[in-house]
């Protein structure tokens, strides 16, 4: 079974108010990944209709900070799949509503997440296809990225000796 990627399109938008800063009036980047690790899990269950967990976050650029004031905007989709996984692309715009200054890219990132039924075992998920050349070029390169995820796994199990110790003995 194949399904189109907008089918797995899920937005999420929020006022960033003072809670949600830092002493420097930005967002805080860990409220910022709970925003998108939420809106990501969206995108994969829409996509498989499936319990999902987070596996892996390859990594969170943030590109301009986000300020208290500002709308910050997250979409995020389904890019590649494998058998039982699903990479997800989140997109993170803010927007100050005050001024027409429009929308700006601030950061994005690639989430793995795995399918499972209700024991947590793997499910095979839907092959994924893309609607646009845009959309065909994130799904043809996400190949790529999911050996650079696999490798890292395995020297991140081969550091694990390391940190089964306290870091100070």
């Amino acid at each position: 079974m194949k399904k189109l990627m907008s089918e797995s399109y899920a937005v999420k938008m929020a006022n960033v108010l003072p809670p949600d800063s830092n002493s420097h009036g930005t967002l805080f980047g860990g409220r910022l990944l709970q925003y998108v690790d939420d809106v990501a899990a969206i995108s994969a269950r829409r996509h498989c209709r499936e319990a999902v967990v987070t596996a892996s976050i390859d990594s969170m650029d943030f590109l301009r900070p986000i300020h208290v004031g500002e709308i910050v905007m997250l979409e995020a989709m389904v890019t590649h799949t494998g058998r039982s996984s699903m990479e997800v692309m989140v997109k993170i715009s803010k927007e100050d509503l005050t001024r027409e200054s429009g929308k700006e890219l601030a950061a994005f990132s690639f989430l793995t997440f795995v399918a499972l039924d209700e024991n947590n075992n793997t499910v095979e998920v839907p092959k994924i296809e893309p609607d646009t050349e845009r959309l065909q070029w994130l799904n043809d390169t996400g190949k790529e990225r999911s050996e650079r995820r696999l490798e890292r796994k395995e020297r991140s199990k081969s550091l694990s000796n390391f940190f089964a110790s306290d870091l100070l003995e």
